[in-house]
């Protein structure tokens, strides 16, 4: 009787965790969609900026305010560098 509960107390435990994973995912993503959207929404190359500005906010956390500039707000932003040595994140 004891092994048996334990062993449903178990099951719940790993389902319920499954269960907050995806949220949280989502909740991130849709932060950094948002944010991006925001960021990118005066781009030339807007697929290219909602692409990188998603990469990049994933990483860090945060996205610097406004279309161009402030990424003194986000320093993870700010100092990451492509292959060629030049700013990554729009």
């Amino acid at each position: 009787m004891k092994l048996l509960i334990a062993t449903l107390l178990f099951c719940s435990l790993l389902l319920s965790s499954s269960f907050l994973e995806p949220a949280t995912a989502y909740e991130d993503s849709s932060y950094c969609g948002k944010k991006c959207s925001d960021r990118c929404s005066v781009a030339g190359v807007k697929d290219r900026c909602l692409k990188y500005c998603g990469i990049c906010c994933e990483e860090c956390k945060c996205v610097p305010s406004g279309t161009y500039g402030n990424k003194h707000e986000c320093p993870c932003y700010r100092d990451k560098i492509n292959n060629k040595g030049k700013p990554k994140c729009p």
